[in-house]
């Protein structure tokens, strides 16, 4: 069997098409990892006023921080 030889155009064209396919296949899993700890951390927040309703704004703030 013979082997060729890696062409300096190879050496270009294929970490571009990586990025490419990365960028295309990594996109909507970042989406939707986001998507994910932004309604876990919503939740936190939300069920950390729930035991904190009874305390003043700031203290409850500086405990549970904000939603945004």
């Amino acid at each position: 069997m013979e082997h060729q030889p890696i062409a300096r155009k190879h050496l270009i064209w294929i970490p571009i098409t990586g990025l490419a396919v990365g960028a295309i296949a990594g996109a909507p899993l970042g989406w939707m990892a986001n998507g994910y700890y932004s309604e876990q951390r919503l939740a936190q927040i939300l069920i950390c006023r729930e035991k904190n309703r009874d305390r003043p704004v700031a203290i409850v703030e500086a405990r549970c921080g904000s939603r945004f």
